[in-house]
């Protein structure tokens, strides 16, 4: 069964478009196939100072892998394009980050996966790339598109 999915990537540290590419060439790889892709936002990071800014973008991705299979790959892939820790609590420079932001209409709360990604709606650097690909997407706990989110976010 086909499942689609939305994910965010960001990079502030290294060549950011060549993490960002060689990340979605993995995931077309090993998780499924990248039916859509906004392009790249350059933008200010976010919970934390650093002198990196990020680039960020997403992915509309077709994949027959469970949630959870889908996260052990994210997680694969960032530490193959070059990242050394995932933030516990705190937000720190990384060479990539893949969040899995929504899986079909599930609603999924573990402590290390949940869908959907609960800061997203806070967040414009995932929802302007976002909306770029699928503005009329809606968000199933907030159950407003993600034009609508978008809008809220930007008063």
């Amino acid at each position: 069964m086909t499942h689609n999915v939305y994910l965010s990537l960001g990079s502030n540290l290294g060549n950011r478009e060549e993490n960002l590419e060689k990340a979605m060439q993995l995931l077309e790889k090993r998780a499924g196939k990248i039916i859509s892709r906004s392009a790249f936002y350059h933008t200010l990071p976010w919970g934390f100072e650093s002198e990196n800014g990020f680039v960020n973008n997403c992915i509309a991705l077709e994949t027959e892998l469970q949630p959870q299979t889908l996260l052990e790959q994210t997680k694969e892939i960032e530490i193959e394009v070059g990242r050394t820790a995932k933030s516990n609590g705190s937000y720190a420079d990384r060479v990539i980050d893949i969040d899995i932001l929504l899986y079909d209409d599930e609603r999924i709360d573990l402590p290390d996966l949940k869908i959907p990604h609960p800061l997203m709606h806070l967040r414009d650097f995932v929802l302007l790339p976002l909306r770029e690909i699928a503005p009329d997407l809606q968000h199933p706990v907030f159950v407003k598109t993600i034009d609508e989110l978008t809008k809220l976010l930007e008063k």
